[in-house]
């Protein structure tokens, strides 16, 4: 019997994440470094939001305060509002909520501490593999009708 996936299997496990205090430049560096998109944001260790690479970049791309090395700290560009479950929120919900939203990432909690980041793209290989295992392609040599 197929079971549906789990978040926990999707996510990303242990995200890298950045502090308030921090500034863009470094929150960029962080992204590159770990191949990632997304960082939460955390205040004394506390988690209270998430920064995305393109939220950094549109604000540069439009600088501004004194322009020439603007560079702005994370505080004042991070989502504070962002999408944060429990690890054992159940898949389904999760995915309606991100398409409601019209968001791309969840921050994922184990026992209100940060456990994982869970990505459009995530959901979008998980239901790949999803779909693989539900209906495993045949390799044939199917003609074009």
């Amino acid at each position: 019997m197929k079971h549906a996936p789990q978040l926990k299997l999707l996510m990303t496990p242990f995200p890298y994440s950045i502090d308030l205090e921090a500034d863009a430049a470094r929150a960029l560096e962080l992204m590159e470094e770990h191949a990632v998109r997304h960082l939460p944001v955390t205040d004394n260790h506390k988690l209270v939001g998430v920064i995305t690479d393109r939220d950094i970049r549109s604000m540069r791309a439009g600088k501004s305060p004194g322009d020439a090395d603007y560079n702005p700290g994370v505080r004042e560009m991070y989502i504070h509002d962002a999408y944060i479950v429990d690890i054992n929120e159940p898949l389904d919900e999760i995915l309606l909520n991100m398409a409601q939203r019209h968001i791309g990432s969840v921050l994922v909690t184990r026992k209100g501490t940060l456990a994982g980041v869970f990505t459009s793209t995530d959901a979008c290989r998980g239901f790949g593999e999803y779909l693989r295992e539900l209906f495993p392609q045949d390799g044939g040599d199917d003609e074009a009708a």
